[in-house]
């Protein structure tokens, strides 16, 4: 699996997602500013909410193109046994009802998922419990995560 193109993937969609926040944002910032939208009473919030809309958008665009940022400074790195996995690794984990999941330790976007040669990758981060539980380990370790009251177990099957 080829890491490069995981990572193009990653910006296109943070690209895209941006995009159609901000188109989001200015909409929802027309609304909040339009005339027909002045407050007539109290009970008339229709331009507050549209503002508070447009604030929130705003700040998840600046959030991605924070990540965006992050992403396009990335290094990718060949997996090193000596290290373990770390950022940028691409990781394939399996459960122990036989399922697997491919994962790609990314600096943000936790999350995002991307499909390539038939496999839906998902975006976790260091600072996830997984991302966390999976740092410095090598093919054949295994993890256990404990989530409320009850046990997760996996098999690092393959690390990129």
């Amino acid at each position: 699996m080829d890491k490069a193109r995981i990572h193009r993937l990653i910006l296109d969609r943070l690209a895209a997602d941006l995009e159609l926040l901000q188109r989001a944002a200015q909409t929802a910032y027309e609304a909040a500013t339009h005339e027909e939208n002045v407050a007539e009473n109290k009970y008339d919030t229709l331009g507050l909410e549209a503002s508070y809309l447009a604030t929130g958008q705003a700040r998840r665009a600046a959030e991605i193109k924070h990540s965006i940022g992050l992403f396009q400074t990335l290094n990718l790195r060949p997996f090193d046994p000596q290290r373990g996995i770390q950022l940028s690794a691409l990781v394939v984990l399996a459960a122990e009802d036989g399922s697997e999941q491919w994962l790609f330790l990314g600096p943000e976007a936790a999350g995002l998922k991307v499909q390539l040669e038939g496999e839906e990758i998902t975006v976790i981060t260091p600072r996830s419990p997984l991302g966390q539980a999976l740092l410095g380990k090598a093919e054949g370790a295994e993890i256990t995560l404990n989530i409320g009251k009850g046990h997760q177990h996996f098999e690092v099957l393959q690390v990129h």
